[in-house]
């Protein structure tokens, strides 16, 4: 769905933009055109895996390089770069083969988040209320990835921050159902409400903004991502993960974030390729392959 809006963006740029599906077709076929938009999410698309690819290919690229990317899908090494630099991020335990885990609820409280570390979308989360219900939810993050992640569950408003070049676009509130925003929440549920302005206090938008940035660039992205964050009603704010190639439908988080700033869909997907274009002053878009 995300490839198709973006297709049909560039298409009506008069970019000569076309699919490729490197599902489909051998990845060395992309060395016929002359840049590319990446919209695959999760494992081999947004974890340094295709990134990589196309550097060897000498194909120039949208967003984070094979580092970042790579990083940003790994959500333990995400929150070492985070606490060794400053950025809140909830407390958490790297759940291993020798780690009792009676002993989690002691260290983080109930009730708790178990999560797949190289997962998205909540794919494999279970948010733990009992004791009782730690063994199932290791089994069923387990099912996902052998690497698990025990997480703070921290209680208040769920946000997130896009990031476009060197902005943080506004932040968006979301209201899911139950205060559950899984998987079908995020892509089948009417009842998830999305808030852009977020309506919190101004000062207090511009600190979470500012410090998005920051957790940006400590972790080597660029481009374009999305943040997202737990507001806490003290104001304590704490960021869960980073995305380095969020969802582009008309109705996901980033353009609807655009959208408060004044930019239309079409414009944001221009705004991500640029970086990949060669410096000109006239005209500033090219006819070009994708």
């Amino acid at each position: 769905m995300s490839g198709k809006a973006v297709l049909e963006a560039l298409q009506r740029a008069d970019i000569d933009a076309h699919a490729f599906d490197p599902a489909a077709r051998d990845i060395a076929e992309i060395r016929s055109f002359n840049r590319a938009f990446i919209v695959l999410h999760g494992r081999g698309g947004e974890d340094g895996t295709m990134q990589g690819a196309l550097e060897t290919l000498d194909v120039p690229y949208t967003g984070s390089g094979v580092m970042a990317s790579a990083l940003c899908l790994d959500k333990w090494r995400t929150k070492l770069v985070w606490q060794s630099t400053g950025i809140p991020t909830p407390r958490h335990v790297l759940v291993e083969t020798d780690t009792d885990p009676d002993a989690l609820p002691a260290t983080l409280g109930l009730p708790l988040i178990i999560k797949p570390v190289h997962e998205g979308s909540t794919i494999g989360l279970s948010r733990v209320q009992r004791r009782q219900e730690l063994a199932a939810a290791l089994a069923t993050a387990r099912r996902h990835d052998p690497m698990v992640l025990a997480e703070e569950c921290i209680i208040g408003q769920e946000l997130t921050t896009a990031i476009l070049g060197d902005q943080a676009l506004p932040l968006v509130r979301i209201e899911a159902p139950a205060g559950r925003y899984d998987y079908h929440a995020k892509y089948f549920s009417d009842e998830t409400r999305y808030h852009c302005p977020a309506g919190i206090d101004a000062r207090l938008e511009a600190e979470i903004q500012a410090a998005a940035l920051k957790a940006f660039r400590v972790l080597g992205c660029r481009g374009w991502g999305r943040a997202d964050v737990m507001l806490r009603p003290s104001g304590e704010f704490f960021f869960l993960e980073m995305n380095t190639v969020p969802g582009m439908t008309g109705h996901s988080l980033v353009p609807m974030a655009a959208r408060a700033a004044g930019m239309s869909f079409d414009d944001l997907v221009l705004a991500i390729l640029r970086p990949t274009l060669p410096f000109v002053e006239q005209p500033p878009m090219e006819k070009i392959t994708c």
